[in-house]
């Protein structure tokens, strides 16, 4: 049922070797806009595609987390819905990634990032599968091993979710799981 014939080799061959992923938020699980209310406090829109996509990954047995520079309560519950991890307020992002993998136990080419702009270029420089969301910053897109298709927060981490469970053999049975009545 998966067209895995959409994918290039080289992203494939990467792809199943993850076992983490981790994603930055602004840009690749958002849109890349900051709203702000009038109080100051700051909202986020993420799709439930993506949503479900991180859920589906911890089904699936592969460790998520949100990686991200700003302080950020939206992220943090948006997290702790999917029962995902969030590191927000995060200055060096190379350093959190190694702190993040090592606590699993993985090597960097067991781990995907996907980032879009200047501050996810040291860990997509490191990782087994950089991606980056269709509308990235040239600067990230020129370090992504595989681009989406959708735009950041309209389903492009969703994409990379379900590059990394085909890849691995595990949609169609996911699928299937959530199919059956």
């Amino acid at each position: 049922m998966t067209a895995l014939a959409a994918y290039p080799d080289d992203v494939l061959a990467r792809a199943a070797k993850i076992r983490l992923a981790c994603f930055d938020v602004d840009g690749t699980l958002t849109d890349g806009r900051l709203l702000f209310d009038a109080e100051g406090g700051e909202m986020k829109a993420f799709h439930v595609h993506d949503g479900q996509g991180l859920v589906l990954l911890r089904r699936a047995g592969i460790e998520v987390a949100l990686v991200t520079a700003r302080a950020s309560a939206a992220v943090e519950r948006r997290a702790a819905e999917l029962g995902v991890q969030a590191h927000c307020a995060v200055g060096d992002k190379l350093a959190r990634f190694d702190q993040i993998r090592a606590a699993h136990g993985l090597e960097r080419d067991a781990v995907a990032f996907m980032g879009d702009d200047l501050p996810d270029l040291a860990p997509m420089r490191v990782a087994g599968l950089a991606v980056a969301p269709a509308n990235a910053h040239a600067w990230a897109a020129a370090h992504a091993h595989w681009r989406t298709a959708a735009r950041g927060g309209e389903g492009a981490a969703r994409e990379l979710c379900d590059l990394l469970l085909a890849a691995q053999g595990r949609l169609d049975a996911l699928l299937a799981a959530e199919a059956t009545p």
